[in-house]
């Protein structure tokens, strides 16, 4: 498959999409989970968070797509979300990646769009409806966040919180369906535990897109074989991208399955990242923090017969392509 082209929007700027360099496809610097995650659902040390990211650029990583859309994000009230900025990212939020980015050196692409229930705010997807929804993403994308100086890169996080796709969800993943077409950027889904990402699979390519411009997110936590594959198959991102668990059993399947994808062809189809959403998610909570995919998955990886140069693949072209604009 060719090399990237285009540009990819960050945080503090535009990109040559071939000069990205090793990104993490699928993470979270600040988020707000709280209403699902009361111990450790709110990520919002900024000095913390700039530590964290820097032992991913010690790595050699130079980008992070951060997918916190607009209902995870942390606002500026204590406890807060987006939502009382006008339904997308705070300009506190916005600011606080931008600072992370200059400290660390690292390029941040940010996602807009909306979750998943029960984070989505029904009554208003209702009364606002898919096009104007679609509206919204759009200004995000192509004139910036709302009194920020900062675009949207990509769309995504968004997705279902279930085995199905909810009226509500439905509403959200055609909207982003819709707002792709019409700038070019890219769908990061979310679709853990279940076969969910086939369904929205179904509903983006229904509303005309690409399913190269479909990355389908958290294949790795669908622990049913050939899963991953139909998704490959079918022209989309395999996101193997919720690698926050280094117990044995995990890295293993995770390894399994990154190799049985690269030796069913699929090797442009693959991202890895961690999504660490949690503070126990962090280094410093004994978690994997933002480099255990670039350390000790990578080695993993190597050790099971996967080529240096293929890690490259996935870890530099694929999310550089996928972004891409």
């Amino acid at each position: 498959m060719s090399a990237p082209t285009g540009t990819v929007t960050t945080a503090l700027g535009d990109r040559a999409a071939a000069a990205l360099g090793p990104v993490l496809p699928h993470e979270h610097l600040f988020i707000n989970l709280m209403r699902e995650r009361r111990g450790d659902g709110l990520v919002s040390d900024e000095v913390l968070v700039t530590e964290e990211i820097a032992a991913w650029a010690l790595l050699g990583g130079s980008a992070i797509f951060d997918l916190t859309t607009a209902e995870l994000t942390p606002g500026s009230v204590p406890g807060g979300t987006a939502t009382e900025t006008g339904w997308t990212r705070a300009p506190s939020n916005v600011a606080a990646v931008q600072r992370v980015s200059k400290a660390t050196g690292v390029d941040v692409v940010l996602g807009t769009g909306h979750y998943r229930d029960p984070f989505i705010d029904r009554d208003r997807m209702d009364r606002y409806g898919v096009d104007a929804i679609a509206d919204e993403i759009v200004r995000d994308l192509d004139e910036g966040f709302p009194d920020t100086d900062a675009r949207a890169g990509i769309i995504g996080e968004i997705g279902a919180d279930a085995w199905y796709v909810s009226t509500t969800e439905e509403r959200s993943l055609r909207a982003a369906a819709r707002a792709g077409l019409r700038t070019g950027a890219a769908v990061y889904t979310h679709a853990a535990r279940w076969r969910v990402g086939l369904e929205q699979l179904r509903l983006l390519r229904e509303e005309g897109v690409d399913p190269a411009r479909i990355a389908i997110g958290h294949c790795d936590t669908v622990l049913e074989d050939g899963y991953a594959l139909e998704i490959a198959r079918h022209g989309a991102y395999v996101g193997v991208d919720t690698v926050n668990s280094r117990n044995p059993r995990v890295v293993a399947w995770t390894v399994r399955l990154v190799l049985e994808l690269v030796r069913a062809g699929h090797l442009d189809r693959i991202l890895l990242s961690h999504d660490v959403c949690a503070t126990s998610h962090l280094q410093a909570f004994g978690g994997n923090g933002f480099a255990f995919v670039g350390g000790d998955l990578r080695a993993a990886l190597l050790d099971a017969g996967l080529d240096a140069e293929a890690f490259g693949r996935i870890t530099v072209t694929n999310p550089a392509r996928l972004a891409a604009r």
